[in-house]
């Protein structure tokens, strides 16, 4: 004679009821997930495709050789991107020492001091300020103290912005460094300074150099700070001592404008500017990628 099957016990069923309650609400969270991915993906496909069509047609040879026009005549942004490059690039090489300097100070020297929390905290500040806030602060400081607007105070406006970018990496880059290497060069007798030249600088330097390439990225399409600082120049100028022509500010003038043609020039500099900033991503991008691996 078979014996009757038991009941189920409650705690059984009380498990399997919460199994398949979060099985419904795994399921639920992931088809939220997946339609908002969509939905930023939709959208950044949308500013770019836009972009893409309306900045292509600008996209010349005389975009490239010939300075901003009057209005109603042929031109292109020659001096913009070469005040843009002259002034990015300045403003990095300031920016790069100082940053890569204070993040191996409080990588290296003063990991748990109250003087390394003090800056990490003012760098922290520095590093979500508005950039607009920092453009009136050199306004203050530089523009109105030098009576005229100049490349100078856009350079030094971009700075600001770069070096706690800079710091922040170079700090995470080199805490990551075994303190085992750096012991195997104190071992040896090396310096300190020689063991993080030689030892921390070349086990950190893609993640380094991955800082200084976001930092350009992120200044390079600052429009705020120049308009503040550097103004803009309609013509050719190499004198960082007076306004000098920059795309950002450019762009805005430009597309703020009733006129076509400087309309079509503004779509084209948006397109460099994302451009420039999509390919330097993608290059520290693999450069953090290398390094990992």
């Amino acid at each position: 004679m078979s014996m009757p099957a038991a009941a189920p016990a409650p705690v059984n069923l009380a498990r399997r009821a919460l199994i398949r309650r979060r099985h419904r609400f795994n399921t639920a969270m992931t088809i939220v997930s997946l339609a908002m991915t969509a939905a930023v993906l939709t959208t950044l496909g949308a500013i770019l495709v836009t972009l893409f069509y309306n900045g292509i047609q600008a996209i010349k040879p005389s975009l490239f050789l010939e300075s901003t026009p009057p209005p109603g005549s042929e031109g292109g942004l020659a001096n913009a991107i070469f005040g843009s490059l002259v002034m990015t690039g300045i403003a990095v090489a300031i920016a790069a020492p100082v940053g890569i300097m204070a993040g191996t100070y409080l990588a290296e020297y003063a990991r748990t001091s109250k003087l390394a929390e003090t800056v990490r905290f003012i760098n922290d500040v520095l590093l979500s300020a508005p950039s607009i806030i920092i453009g009136l602060f050199v306004y203050g400081v530089i523009v109105l103290s030098m009576g005229h607007f100049s490349a100078w105070a856009g350079i030094a406006a971009l700075a600001i912005i770069a070096v706690p970018i800079i710091v922040r990496t170079t700090e995470d880059m080199l805490s990551l460094v075994p303190d085992s290497l750096r012991e195997a060069g104190a071992a040896l007798g090396t310096p300190r300074w020689k063991v993080i030249t030689a030892i921390s600088y070349r086990a950190a330097f893609q993640g380094i150099m991955t800082g200084v390439l976001l930092a350009i990225a992120r200044v390079s399409g600052e429009t705020a700070p120049l308009l503040f600082t550097a103004l803009n120049n309609q013509f050719w100028s190499t004198d960082l001592n007076a306004p000098m022509a920059n795309l950002p500010v450019v762009i805005f003038q430009f597309a703020m404008s009733p006129y076509e043609d400087w309309r079509r020039l503004a779509w084209g500099g948006a397109l460099l500017i994302t451009t420039a900033v999509l390919m330097l991503n993608i290059i520290a991008r693999l450069s953090a990628k290398g390094k990992r691996n």
